[in-house]
């Protein structure tokens, strides 16, 4: 599936994944391949995203990988919309 990730400067990122969590204001929750469309507001936390990421050197600072790998970005906010195969993460 499709991910793009943007703040209010930059889109931080945009590419082929394999799979995203996000902090859901209901709680944590993981989108995969095919999942049903679904928009939902973000709360502060982390959006751990899986797959062979690349990301663009004027924005590494911003993201981490934990033990497993996974790319992580720390939110304050924001929004996910699923739609398509494609996830858009609009993030504070």
């Amino acid at each position: 599936m499709y991910l793009e990730i943007v703040s209010p400067e930059a889109t931080l990122f945009s590419g082929e994944v394999t799979s995203v969590t996000v902090p859901g204001v209901n709680g944590e929750f993981q989108i995969l391949n095919g999942h049903a469309a679904i928009v939902s507001l973000l709360q502060e936390g982390n959006v751990r995203v899986d797959g062979n990421i690349k990301i663009d050197e004027a924005y590494a600072s911003k993201f981490s990988k934990d033990a497993s790998g996974k790319v992580i970005l720390p939110i304050a906010s924001g929004t996910v919309e699923m739609s398509d195969n494609r996830v858009i993460v609009l993030a504070d």
